[in-house]
């Protein structure tokens, strides 16, 4: 499933065929499936006891960063923006398929003898890049592709080395392919699983989710980043690969629930399953907005360490990706036998 899930192209805003592989898939397991005017796919799976009317929320999002049309030359090539962020350094040479009909093309500057010296010296604009699809003229160009059409990475799903893995839009298939694990059993608890839209551009599609779900709790399941590569100092490796699923205290869109982070982490310890901490504040995930939702909704994330994050190439090693499955199935299951964990926020002292 991941293979299939990472290898179809899903850039913000243009989510529709990963979530029809993924509605294909859960559709059976589901009381419903619904999807919103934004794009979100919902997933809900009724509890089992009618007694307990709590609702809580998994959030993975669906759509991956790329590129877009804007404009195309007279002599046919090219040119685009960025969706989402991405290092422009990573772009060079690298194949691409461009709009729905996924056209093949190359991402390409002038050669380095016709650059000035002053050009060599510096990092490429992605201004001065083009993609050549292989049209003559701007008729022909026009014939296949369109303004505003997404570009998406062409880059295939591999295993290599000790049980690593190689794909493109691991930041967050990987929390998809989790979400869509956990929807195969029954919870005595409603539940509801979140493919959302648009995060890499705003955290747009969990606003809308969470804002119609109103959960009692919930949990985001990531792909982060993992710098424990040559140049990068110790104390700035957010997670190191090969340690497990990473567990957020803090970054620049939320704080997560303490009560939550201490409890996944103390599930994964008590259970044998490495486990470790996100040891920086970069960045930020969909919890920014579900955190904030209505009233306020305790909210924790766990994430699956990936090199080479928002690139062609990511890499996640495969033992991290099952461990982060498993502690998800046993949060889940702890919450069933733990009522209580429900009120522990109705019960907290007002400043």
């Amino acid at each position: 499933m991941l293979k299939k899930l990472t290898e179809e192209i899903g850039i913000s805003g243009n989510e529709k065929k990963v979530r029809d592989i993924i509605k294909q898939e859960i559709s059976s397991y589901c009381t419903s499936v619904t999807v919103d005017r934004l794009g979100n796919l919902i997933a809900y799976k009724k509890g089992t006891d009618a007694t307990i009317s709590k609702k809580l929320m998994l959030s993975a999002h669906m759509d991956e960063v790329g590129l877009m049309v804007t404009n195309i030359t007279d002599s046919g090539f090219i040119k685009f923006k960025s969706v989402g962020g991405i290092d422009p350094r990573i772009l060079l040479s690298k194949s691409v398929f461009v709009g729905e009909k996924k056209m093949p093309g190359i991402i390409g500057i002038k050669a380095i003898h016709l650059q000035k010296p002053a050009e060599r010296k510096n990092a490429v604009k992605m201004a001065d890049m083009y993609i050549d699809i292989g049209a003559k003229s701007k008729e022909e160009a026009q014939q296949k592709v369109s303004l505003g059409d997404a570009i998406g990475f062409n880059s295939r799903y591999t295993y290599f080395g000790n049980n690593f893995i190689k794909a493109k839009a691991l930041d967050d298939r990987v929390g998809c392919a989790i979400l869509i694990e956990m929807l195969k059993n029954t919870y005595l608890f409603d539940l509801y699983a979140c493919f959302t839209v648009q995060e890499e551009v705003g955290l747009r599609g969990s606003k809308v989710c969470a804002y119609n779900i109103a959960p009692d709790m919930a949990l985001v399941l990531e792909g982060t980043t993992c710098s424990d590569v040559p140049g990068v100092k110790e104390h700035l490796h957010a997670t190191t690969m090969g340690e497990g699923p990473a567990i957020s205290i803090m970054d620049r869109a939320s704080y997560s629930d303490k009560t939550l982070s201490r409890l996944l982490y103390t599930l994964a310890k008590d259970n044998d399953i490495k486990v470790q901490y996100k040891r920086t504040t970069f960045g930020g995930n969909d919890a920014g907005e579900i955190h904030t939702s209505r009233e306020g909704v305790p909210t924790a994330v766990i994430s699956v360490p990936c090199r080479y994050i928002h690139s062609p190439v990511s890499v996640m090693q495969l033992e991290d990706y099952k461990n982060c499955e498993k502690l998800v199935q046993m949060f889940l299951v702890y919450v069933e036998n733990n009522p209580k964990l429900w009120e522990s926020w109705n019960n907290r002292e007002e400043v």
